[in-house]
């Protein structure tokens, strides 16, 4: 799993310039939580870790460059998502 969430990471902070790796391995991690859990609550079978990272995949290419202007209230990543001095210029 760790390599799997690092290729992604990998993959935002290409498309992002703006975000710092930790911070980009912190919407990596929100953004996986975010479509199991909705998944499941949907009652959706799952599908394994492949189906997940595809779908992360898919919001890398299409939310990625924008997601340094975004915040968040989840209070499990607002303290790490929502300081601009994580940001790189």
């Amino acid at each position: 799993m760790e390599d799997t969430f690092k290729r992604l990471t990998d993959l935002l902070v290409e498309k992002n310039e703006k975000l710092s790796y930790a911070q980009a391995r912190t919407w990596i991690e929100l953004m996986w939580e975010d479509f199991e859990s909705t998944y499941a609550k949907a009652g959706r079978k799952y599908r394994g870790p492949e189906m997940t990272e595809q779908i992360v995949r898919r919001w890398i290419q299409q939310y990625g460059p924008v997601l340094h202007e975004m915040k968040t209230e989840n209070p499990k990543y607002k303290h790490l998502i929502n300081r601009d001095d994580h940001l790189t210029h």
